[in-house]
């Protein structure tokens, strides 16, 4: 393997590290990474500058059972591979798990377009490495890190990173405690953090009985109706029955909808048309028919 000698800034104290080009085949993915590794036109565009420049910014990697184990850099090892540049320049760091996690999270929670999903675990993965951290000596000192915090909770000292509050910080930790099919609709947007935060306090099986409804319904529970859910967790009365009664209440912010299945209307229309092209159709035709109605009664 190849070396080059490289000042890495990234702690207040400078050191000097070796750059090693290693296979990317050698480097393993990090234990439960927390963010997605898309193929969008961002990885293309950074696949693209791969190919051009190679990779500007070294991976960070630790040797776990004499084996490479990624911690930064999982984006530009995949842009890499579609670039077909096989060999990466690292950063080799002899980082504890706690420590791993943290460079982990810090490397990324900066970046654009991060999902909840993506913030949620991140944040709780740093949280539960800084409380592991917080009872254990310094090196050479008999007290305790959280003494080093001065005295800042978990949340805080991530919120202070990260540029959110600790009750932010809070609520998008609690989206861990979400069924994935939940979880993905926060991170399509279908249902916002607040009520996001208080279905998370519902037991599985009762997300699960949630979702079936929600499914049936075509509906998304407003922070109102969360809560009422919430609350009758805690009350222990929850079922297929309380939450359709929740749910069939309207909102205050909800317009009726008329629905009409596609087999009824199907007949009108030629095979293969779009959804989208029928309701344009018939909103024509409403139009139309509309119109002739204004004609006639003028006619009377």
């Amino acid at each position: 393997m190849s070396e080059i000698c490289y000042s890495d800034l990234e702690q207040k104290n400078d050191y000097s590290a070796k750059i090693m080009y290693l296979d990317v085949d050698e480097i393993s993915d990090f234990p439960d990474h927390p963010y997605h590794v898309i193929e969008d036109e961002n990885l293309m565009e950074l696949s693209e500058s791969i190919k051009k420049y190679g990779v500007m910014v070294p991976l960070i990697v630790r040797l776990v059972d004499n084996k490479y184990q990624m911690v930064a850099g999982h984006r530009r090892k995949a842009a890499s591979i579609l670039a077909e540049q096989y060999k990466v320049p690292c950063i080799i760091k002899e980082l504890s798990d706690e420590d791993a996690i943290i460079t982990m999270v810090d490397s990324n929670i900066q970046r654009e377009n991060i999902l909840p999903s993506e913030k949620a675990f991140a944040y709780k993965m740093r949280m539960d490495a800084i409380k592991r951290k917080g009872g254990r000596p310094r090196k050479n000192n008999v007290v305790p890190l959280a003494h080093n915090f001065q005295k800042k909770t978990s949340r805080q000292l991530i919120g202070e990173q990260v540029g959110e509050s600790q009750d932010q910080v809070r609520r998008y930790i609690r989206l861990t405690y979400l069924i994935k099919p939940l979880l993905d609709m926060v991170d399509m947007k279908k249902i916002a953090l607040r009520p996001a935060v208080e279905l998370s306090y519902l037991s599985s099986e009762s997300q699960e009985i949630l979702l079936e409804v929600m499914a049936e319904f075509d509906c998304t529970p407003s922070h109102a109706q969360a809560i009422q859910l919430r609350k009758l967790e805690e009350e222990q009365t929850i079922c297929l029955f309380t939450i359709e009664k929740i749910l069939s209440e309207q909102k205050g912010n909800q317009k009726e909808q008329l629905k009409v299945p596609v087999e009824k209307i199907q007949k009108y229309f030629s095979p293969g048309t779009s959804q989208k092209t029928m309701k344009k159709t018939i909103m024509e035709a409403l139009e139309m028919y509309y119109r002739l109605k204004v004609q006639e009664r003028r006619k009377k």
